[in-house]
């Protein structure tokens, strides 16, 4: 699909990595034994490539940023993005460090299990992220924040600020470590008021909040200065809050393969809408009917929608955004 822009009008920085994925198992191998399996799939990952790549699948241009290694898995992603008419003049390479890399073990009827080395992203840094990349009014999203030990809130918090002042939209994801949700919440007070979209799953704002409920995650957010909270929730369904308003949608139904990935497709349908000014609803319904689309293939991006895929799915499936105005909370 040809898109109608001339030129990257998002910004996709943060995590790169290197995914090999094995196909379902149906039990882990004891040790000692060998068990034969369908081919494995080497393919791109980390939050800013598969939010990229769920653009590019959209018809949307978008550039990367992030840090990979000189070695071959780094050649890998650059290449393989590059292929799919993403930008890749930002992405940096270094001798100081290996590409991060993440094996991704399935076994039926159970959830997935990771073996990741952080590598490169480690090292990354905010100084890496050239706004001049975007045009006045693009989006810049970062993501994976909490887990790249370089990036920290107050240069992160200027460079949102300066973003905005140039009218582009900003928007965030973190990746939480397990038991630094306080932690982490420290580091996102600063950044926060410069955020005009966040977006966390509810396990990582149950984390960072201490609130199990969707709306008071939210909430929390909300007072530490976000324009808009997202809260997506898996099977769950999807929040999303503003001062004035809540929006909640049940999610889409799909023949479930693989859960990888979801979460930045449901991004890059969401960045979608931004981009051409949808109305809330319309973007909740394309980002939800994008990120359930990953779902259905093995692989981060592999099942993601194009665009007439998902307007055609969401017509075959009208799915009903319930809207609560603040004062009825």
């Amino acid at each position: 699909m040809r898109s109608a822009y001339a030129q990257p009008s998002i910004l996709c920085a943060g995590i790169l990595v290197a995914d090999i994925f094995v196909p379902p198992l149906p039990q882990i191998p004891p040790a000692g034994s060998l068990s034969a399996t369908g081919d494995f799939l080497l393919e791109i990952g980390g939050c800013a490539a598969n939010v990229a790549v769920g653009l590019a699948r959209l018809g949307i241009p978008a550039g990367v940023t992030g840090l990979v290694g000189q070695d071959a898995f780094g050649d890998f992603l650059i290449q393989s993005l590059t292929r799919k008419g993403i930008a890749t003049e930002g992405i940096h390479r270094t001798e100081q460090g290996g590409t991060s890399k993440t094996v991704i073990l399935t076994v039926v009827g159970e959830d997935r299990r990771f073996i990741h080395t952080f590598g490169t992203n480690a090292l990354f840094r905010v100084e890496e992220i050239d706004l001049t990349a975007l045009p006045d009014g693009g989006i810049l999203y970062l993501g994976g924040y909490l887990v790249m030990p370089e990036v920290h809130p107050e240069p992160l918090a200027s460079l949102f600020r300066a973003a905005r002042q140039r009218g582009i939209r900003t928007v965030l994801d973190v990746v939480v470590p397990e038991g630094e949700g306080g932690k982490g919440m420290e580091a996102l007070r600063p950044v926060l008021p410069h955020t005009d979209y966040f977006l966390p799953n509810d396990e990582e704002a149950h984390a960072l909040t201490g609130e199990k409920e969707p709306r008071r995650q939210a909430a929390r957010f909300l007072q530490e200065g976000c324009g808009v909270a997202v809260i997506t929730q898996g099977k769950r369904g999807t929040l999303l809050q503003t001062l004035r308003e809540t929006l909640e949608m049940d999610a889409y139904p799909i023949e479930f393969v693989d859960g990888s990935g979801s979460g930045d497709a449901f991004t890059a349908g969401f960045l979608l809408g931004l981009l051409e000014n949808w109305s809330l609803p319309d973007t909740l319904r394309f980002a939800s009917a994008v990120g359930a689309s990953a779902c259905t293939r093995l692989g981060c991006t592999t099942g993601v929608f194009t665009r007439s895929e998902a307007e055609a799915f969401i017509a075959a499936h009208p799915m009903e955004v319930r809207i609560t105005p603040c004062q009825e909370r």
